[in-house]
């Protein structure tokens, strides 16, 4: 394949202006290809190429839009691996996690969307009215690089189930899988002009998207800081931007849990993916007279994570995904112990083993107060903040005191408690006992970390418009 083209109207293309993007793996700091920087010109060829390709695959029957799905999820198995290992390189995902969740991922959003698709009514009456839910048109796709097949999958399945054509946009970061993906949806006979990809920056072509008078709707999932200046740019067209965006997680330990149990599953689980999830539950909270025991967990749990070479096989986390990121993790860590955090473990620099890579070491702080940085920000990273609290009250009030509202965690051994505990939490989704939900689970979040929902029906109402044809002889 040729990194340096774009997928146009149904073919590999060279772009308007020759200019390219170093893809950098994060485990050596050396670029192993390049792929070619978009410009607006080029987001004019692919929206003009969906423009004319949905008048056509919009009015294409359920059924013959199962069909094609089906055909992806058949040939997705055969380059798996492939994109699996694009990932590991791209991003720094170990071998084993980039074929054991982050690809698997991207089967598991194929097959949500089949069965949404199986199960939903475009059509139905109701008090003398058609109600009919019809393709949006048009859709901007831009997808972040932690995740990136989910992501990429995540957006572009429900769309095609709805009947929308599109143009994608995947993160510079991470761009390969998304490439290898295309020809998966090429293969399967998607039509041309129904699907479109055009690598590039976020400030220019993710902008030339989202200002497009021919795009109807912008999905986005990256930062709060990326969709502000995504929804910013689609103002002036009116045109629906969802977003999923940033986290802040807290993980609240309730008075009854084995602490030291509920500890170790929340750092291990917090660290996965080197901590670059935006659901990561990075604020621990745990009962204030069980801090000395919580802090001796974590630490433990923290120490006993492997980093190493992605290329790797086995249980550890892998480099952070960049230089920047990485100068930003580290400027946070050094930020929690000058602002009075206690280290437990890890801090600045990398692991003495891994002098080359964007490796971090998994961090923990205790003794954090919900208004130091390390608590309030983003980290992305193996980076964890520990919370006393008295009372179940005052665990729920610091759990809600952030600008987010993605994702939440309780931990408890009486699951009434918990559930109670759960809808007093202004997230999208809450876990109990670290159960997380699946690719057919409603996930999105409250206050600035989005609005919209992905996965399953809920995925697929996102990319439709609901019509009313009313009077009396609607039936």
């Amino acid at each position: 394949m040729d990194h340096l083209k774009f997928f146009i109207d149904g073919a590999w293309v060279d772009p308007v202006a020759p200019a390219t993007i170093d893809v950098i793996n994060p485990a050596t700091e050396q670029a192993f290809t390049q792929v070619s920087a978009g410009s607006p010109q080029d987001v004019d060829l692919a929206v003009a190429a969906a423009r004319r390709a949905f008048v056509s695959y919009s009015q294409w029957s359920v059924q013959q839009r199962l069909e094609v799905l089906e055909k992806i999820r058949a040939i997705y198995k055969d380059y798996f691996d492939d994109i699996a290992q694009a990932i590991s390189s791209e991003m720094g995902a170990p071998i084993d996690l980039a074929r054991g969740s982050q690809a698997k991922l991207g089967h598991g959003h194929i097959k949500s969307a089949i069965k949404a698709l199986l199960n939903f009514s475009f059509e139905s009456i109701e008090d003398d009215m058609i109600l009919r839910y019809e393709p949006i048109g048009v859709c901007g796709l831009i997808t972040p690089w932690n995740w990136p097949m989910n992501q990429v999958a995540v957006k572009v399945m429900p769309a095609l189930a709805a009947g929308c054509t599109m143009v994608l946009k995947p993160s510079e970061e991470s761009p390969l899988d998304a490439m290898i993906f295309t020809e998966v949806l090429r293969e399967a006979g998607v039509p041309a002009g129904v699907f479109n990809l055009v690598n590039g920056y976020g400030p220019v072509v993710g902008e030339a998207m989202s200002t497009h008078p021919g795009i109807d709707m912008m999905s986005f999932t990256g930062s709060t800081r990326g969709g502000i200046a995504v929804a910013k740019a689609a103002a002036d067209t009116v045109k629906r931007v969802g977003q999923e965006l940033g986290g802040k997680s807290a993980n609240i330990i309730l008075k009854d849990a084995d602490v030291a149990e509920a500890v170790t599953a929340g750092v291990h689980y917090m660290m996965g993916n080197s901590g670059q999830s935006c659901n990561a539950p990075t604020r621990m909270l745990v009962p204030n007279n069980r801090m000395d025991e919580a802090i001796e967990a974590a630490r433990a749990a923290a120490e006993s994570i492997g980093v190493d070479d992605p290329a790797k096989h086995g249980d550890h986390i892998g480099p952070v995904v960049n230089q920047a990121q990485f100068d930003k993790i580290q400027a946070l860590i050094q930020q929690g112990i000058d602002e009075g955090a206690t280290l437990v473990t890890g801090g600045t620099g990398r692991p003495h083993h891994l002098p080359t890579g964007y490796y971090v070491k998994p961090t923990v702080f205790a003794n954090v107060d919900n208004q130091m940085t390390i608590a309030r920000e983003e980290i992305f990273g193996p980076v964890l903040a520990i919370l006393g609290y008295d009372g179940e009250d005052e665990a729920v009030e610091i759990a809600n005191d952030t600008v987010y509202g993605l994702s939440a965690y309780v931990y408890s051994t009486e699951m009434g408690r918990a559930k109670m505990v759960a809808r007093r939490l202004r997230a999208g989704q809450v876990a109990i006992n670290y159960v997380a939900g699946g690719t057919d689970t409603p996930f999105g979040g409250y206050k600035q970390s989005g609005n919209g929902r992905e996965n399953g029906r809920w995925g697929l109402e996102e990319f439709l418009e609901l019509k009313a044809i009313t009077g009396s002889q609607a039936g």
